[in-house]
């Protein structure tokens, strides 16, 4: 069990943090066009699950997976879309992403005077925190194939 990477984008789609940790294979593009390629995926299957769900989706898309990986979703009502990449094994992260937002995110970006919301997250505590946290998570392991 594994995480393999995470982004946070904005509500206009840009990438505001990313960071990998068990990630094995590069996309063999750049990091800024990895990111458009990533947004404009999540963003295409948000309108394609909203379309097509019989149901009235409050929660709207929460993951979906691949036969290599899942990739686990989480947007806050001011559009912060958190998307965390693991492998198959993790079922459900929609909790540890919701405790990321208003636990890290909040406590040391949005309370944090010297951090301007909207700008790539740069603090060097928020960084540091998430990585703990991750690493603490039940399915990290750092030697996952």
């Amino acid at each position: 069990m594994t995480v393999h990477n995470l982004y946070i984008f904005d509500r206009n789609g840009s990438c505001l943090y990313y960071n990998e940790w068990n990630r094995k294979k590069q996309a063999g593009i750049s990091k800024d066009e990895e990111f458009k390629l990533m947004y404009g995926m999540l963003f295409s299957i948000r309108s394609f699950v909203s379309k097509m769900s019989p149901l009235d989706m409050k929660d709207g898309f929460l993951s979906f997976q691949t036969s290599k990986y899942r990739l686990h979703y989480f947007e806050t009502p001011s559009g912060l879309k958190f998307v965390m990449n693991t492998d198959l094994s993790v079922s459900n992260a929609r909790d540890h992403l919701q405790y990321i937002y208003s636990n890290i995110y909040v406590e040391n970006i949005v309370k944090n005077p010297a951090c301007a919301l909207g700008d790539s997250l740069d603090s060097e505590l928020f960084s540091t925190r998430l990585d703990s946290f991750i690493r603490g998570l039940p399915y990290y392991s750092p030697r996952a194939a």
